[in-house]
């Protein structure tokens, strides 16, 4: 059937979750993208063959033309979500993302990830004029600025702001500055105790 694996990679993003990200789907694309060039190529010889007079192949035509617009916007969807996902997961995760989310993605959308991640450093240093102004780090107004963190996972040595460093081993507890350990909890290394 017309447009049906790119209506594929439609239904593959719709089921995944919000803040996952599944695998590029490269071998889908490849198949998608060698449809709509077969597709092109028949059209291209019936359109030739209607200039020459032969009008009952405009039916074709057009069928053709609309199935490679429905694979075109498949397409496009698919890679416009995708790179949706990767934006949202620079807010959610911070400048570096977990090793399965990265796993996932293809090389054009780790290098697009870094460019976003750069300009969006870039912005938060005009802003803060020297003062690290971080918009990723409060998306909620603080009640507290000190929270009471668990560590979930052994990460080792954490430099505050102060100068102080606190050695964060799993099962431990700590009482940290909440703009610097949050970052830290969206990665799952750490998890707030409310």
């Amino acid at each position: 059937m017309l447009a049906d694996k790119a209506l594929e990679l439609i239904r593959e993003l719709d089921r995944t979750k919000d803040g996952q990200m599944p695998a590029f789907n490269e071998d889908t694309i490849r198949i998608v993208l060698e449809e709509m060039n077969t597709l092109f190529e028949q059209n291209q010889r019936d359109v030739n063959a209607t200039v020459a007079g032969d009008v009952r192949y405009f039916s074709g035509v057009h069928l053709r033309h609309a199935a490679l617009e429905r694979n075109r916007r498949c397409l496009l969807a698919y890679l416009y979500n995708r790179l949706e996902r990767v934006r949202d997961m620079r807010w959610e995760f911070g400048s570096i993302l977990p090793a399965d989310i990265r796993a996932n993605m293809c090389e054009p959308e780790i290098i697009w990830f870094n460019k976003y991640n750069k300009n969006l450093a870039s912005y938060m240093r005009s802003l803060g004029e020297g003062t690290g102004l971080d918009l990723t780090q409060d998306i909620k107004p603080p009640k507290n600025l000190y929270i009471e963190v668990r560590c979930l996972q052994d990460y080792g040595e954490f430099e505050i702001e102060e100068g102080d460093t606190v050695v964060l081993q799993k099962n431990t507890t700590h009482y940290l500055p909440m703009a610097q350990c949050q970052h830290l909890i969206r990665q799952g290394i750490l998890e707030h105790v409310e």
